[in-house]
């Protein structure tokens, strides 16, 4: 996984439980191989958290599961 992956070509999609009034919003995008950048829809040009896929899919299980 690069250190510093490229984010120019990120697809960003905001979360389905963002409420769309501006307020807590968290965009992800998914498009990149082998890993999740996370960022503040609020502050695009702000840093992003990198997860692995691997992780980010062990994340979204277990909220799903409870």
């Amino acid at each position: 996984m690069p250190i510093n992956p490229d984010l120019s070509t990120a697809a960003w999609r905001k979360s389905s439980y963002s409420n769309g009034d501006g307020g807590e919003c968290v965009e992800v995008a998914d498009n990149l191989p082998g890993v999740i950048p996370v960022r503040d829809s609020k502050n695009p040009d702000g840093p992003a958290l990198i997860f692995a896929a691997g992780a980010w899919a062990t994340f979204i299980a277990s909220l799903k599961t409870g």
